[in-house]
């Protein structure tokens, strides 16, 4: 027999919170998930397992059957409910799910996507962190809406969902009447998601406290600091591919674009059209990419001058450089370097563990 998802008896129930479990999902995200929000507005006696305040959030995992679950890492869970026990929920969550083809989206447990939009309809709002928002475009929540997903995701999600207002440079997106459904981008953005529920319900400060317990961070750049390039070689044009294997050989040159057009062969406008329909780009932003993304390993991995790396992937005018670096990847290069490098002590440590190791071996 079908169940009410129990409110708790208290004068301010705890808001019910489903975490929906597909097969496709990977552990560290749902249980990240449950742990905060079982925690928030509560301090709790490890003794007896009692909240000494007010509990905010009653989250469950919940599946499509009963008994336990082996995720596709392998990772085996016991969800706490089925979805035909719960006819009214507060909140779904979606966790990231791990797809990379048409075939794996059309995989998704239809059962799971059915009861989610049954659910939507009766009023639960939704959240979908990294990849969860494929579900609710498979399940065709977002149709003309807005939303964002993992940047590596982006192109499956574009050619799968074009009716989607897709931002992957985001990582907060609210869609729907009311703002009803939000989606997070990037793997730890399911952090960023959990502190908006938080300080939605609970206030700001109640975030805060959180985000200081758990070392939380707001991701307030945005996803292109982490964002790298996915270049496009299935696309079955022969031509642009033979571009493509010439171009990360000799993108430092300044006659580059000539020498890609000479190497197809083609009419410019042709050449433009076939590129950018084959890999997404146009022939002049396929070059800035890579250059940005060849002068990001520097960054990470070397202590030259700004001026030096500039000079290296193709420009002399340092301004230009810096510029194009903005807009690409989220930060000045100087930023970049700062969080993206290893910290030294941590480099210091690997040098010498490697020496070891060389040490060892010899």
């Amino acid at each position: 027999m079908k169940q009410v998802e129990p409110h708790c008896r208290d004068a301010n129930p705890p808001l019910r919170v489903s975490i929906v479990a597909f097969r496709e999902c990977d552990p560290s995200i749902m249980y990240g998930i449950f742990d905060t929000l079982w925690i928030a507005g509560a301090n709790w006696k490890s003794s007896s397992n009692e909240p000494t305040s007010e509990v905010l959030f009653s989250p469950r995992l919940v599946a499509a059957d009963p008994g336990p679950l082996t995720l596709i890492t392998g990772v085996t869970i016991m969800p706490q409910a089925t979805i035909d026990a719960i006819e009214e929920t507060d909140y779904i969550v979606v966790p990231n799910v791990l797809v990379d083809t048409p075939q794996s989206l059309r995989a998704l447990d239809r059962r799971l996507l059915d009861w989610i939009v049954a659910m939507h309809r009766r009023g639960a709002r939704l959240l979908a962190a990294c990849g969860g928002s494929i579900v609710l475009a498979e399940a065709g929540l977002l149709d003309g809406q807005p939303a964002t997903t993992h940047w590596m995701y982006a192109p499956l999600f574009r050619s799968q969902y074009p009716k989607v207002d897709l931002k992957e440079e985001r990582i907060l997106v609210q869609a729907g009447t009311g703002h009803s459904i939000v989606c997070a981008g990037g793997a730890s953005s399911w952090q960023d998601l959990t502190l908006y529920l938080i300080a939605r319900h609970a206030g700001t400060a109640e975030a805060i406290r959180i985000s200081k317990m758990f070392l939380y961070q707001w991701h307030r750049d945005g996803q292109l600091p982490y964002a790298s390039m996915i270049a496009n070689v299935d696309h079955g044009d022969a031509v642009v591919k033979k571009c493509q294997d010439y171009a990360p050989l000799n993108y430092q040159s300044a006659d580059i674009l000539s020498e890609l057009l000479h190497i197809s062969g083609l009419p410019k406008r042709s050449f433009d059209r076939r590129f950018r329909k084959a890999t997404g780009y146009s022939p002049l932003e396929y070059i800035q990419w890579l250059r940005v993304e060849e002068a990001k390993q520097m960054l990470e991995l070397e202590d030259r001058p700004v001026e030096e790396i500039a000079f290296e992937v193709g420009y002399s005018d340092l301004t230009s450089f810096r510029r194009l670096f903005r807009r690409l990847a989220g930060l000045t290069p100087g930023e970049y370097r700062r969080r993206f490098k290893l910290p030294a002590n941590v480099e210091a440590a690997v040098r010498f563990s490697s020496a070891a190791d060389i040490a060892k071996l010899g």
